[in-house]
């Protein structure tokens, strides 16, 4: 209830931030990424519309395949329903991902150490009122890869490695940031074997971990005739490459030193608090695998090159960064609580309103 509270209250702040910019509510939900997922949902990879392009507004054959599989496939079986549309089945599939995510948050709130039902709540909170939260309500991926990544992280707290693989596998499918769950999953399945824990469960779950990245990437490197044909992709179209964090630190210094929009401000400061909780993290002796997963997000999001304007998009996967304030948060008077989480989602929902209806570009 309170990830749907929150949700829902993000869709009233956006439906008023629409009228006052002149913009319609389900065009801005489905914008920029999202209609490349609708594309590939209806008519696969090869018949995505010829209107869509890169950041560059070129378009190849090969262009479509910067966007991984999971989503879309998803959409097209609710899409396959009787009476059901294409759009309402991209946004049925991001909602009840959106709620098996808050499912496993809560549960990973419970078991970690120090964790109680009432951290729990406040972890789903915390996520439910993240800076890039709009993207949930959205034809994006976001939701359904943190509902497998979240459940993913619950197996490993709970040592049930199958189901870690299993869910692991499954994030594969659907966005690349699924590289740091592989290596929060496979390291902690690697220490148990090393360990001689719980048998032969977490030899299954690191070598289920990987298969759906793998897999997809291996796909695409023989659609495109290069082992790295994805990366490829992805350099051509949008310019992203890992760089070491060179283009988000000359970023971050161009808009401190001259400020250019709000959300552009808003992501540097973004960035600099989610180290700020990684370091609490640490401090808070946070398990070390949800440690190593927010590890792997960052550097993948600020290690990058590419849009800087999905930045802030990309961090909200790296829901464990909240752990930490989720355990200080949840010792505090019921009432401070809620005066924090009521003030966090107004933050939330406006920002995200605000990055799809009056920014210009895409997040």
């Amino acid at each position: 209830m309170l990830y749907l509270a929150a949700r829902e209250f993000g869709l009233l702040v956006l439906n008023w931030m629409a009228a006052q910019n002149g913009k319609a509510v389900t065009p801005a939900l489905t914008s920029w990424d999202g209609q490349w997922f609708l594309g590939i949902a209806q008519g696969g990879y090869a018949n995505v519309p010829q209107s869509l392009a890169d950041a560059f507004g070129r378009r190849t054959a090969e262009t479509p395949l910067a966007f991984f599989p999971g989503y879309p496939t998803l959409v097209r079986w609710v899409a396959a329903l009787p009476g059901v549309q294409l759009v309402g089945a991209a946004f049925a599939v991001s909602l009840v991902s959106g709620v098996f995510c808050a499912y496993g948050l809560h549960r990973l709130g419970s078991r970690i150490n120090g964790g109680s039902p009432r951290v729990g709540l406040v972890l789903v909170a915390l996520f439910a009122a993240s800076p890039m939260a709009i993207v949930l309500s959205m034809t994006y991926s976001e939701a359904t890869f943190c509902a497998f990544a979240a459940w993913a992280l619950v197996g490993v707290v709970e040592r049930r490695w199958v189901l870690a693989g299993m869910c692991c596998a499954a994030a594969g499918l659907v966005r690349p940031t699924a590289a740091a769950l592989v290596l929060a999953v496979g390291l902690a399945a690697l220490v148990a074997v090393v360990r001689g824990r719980d048998g032969w469960r977490p030899w299954v779950g690191g070598l289920l971990a990987p298969l759906g990245l793998l897999g997809y990437l291996g796909w695409v490197a023989q659609r495109t005739g290069s082992l790295d044909g994805w990366f490829a992709v992805q350099q051509r179209g949008w310019d992203s490459r890992f760089d070491g964090g060179a283009a988000t630190w000359k970023f971050g210094l161009e808009i401190l030193g001259s400020v250019r929009s709000v959300l552009e401000l808003g992501t540097v400061w973004l960035i600099l608090g989610a180290l700020v909780l990684l370091v609490i993290g640490f401090r808070r002796r946070v398990e070390w695998p949800l440690l190593v997963y927010a590890i792997g997000v960052l550097a993948m999001d600020l290690g990058s090159n590419g849009l800087m304007n999905s930045k802030a998009r990309l961090l909200l996967p790296a829901f464990t960064l909240l752990v930490p304030a989720a355990l200080g948060l949840a010792k505090r008077r019921t009432s401070t609580v809620v005066v924090a989480l009521l003030a966090l989602s107004v933050l939330s929902a406006w920002f995200g309103a605000y990055s799809i209806t009056a920014w210009p570009y895409a997040i």
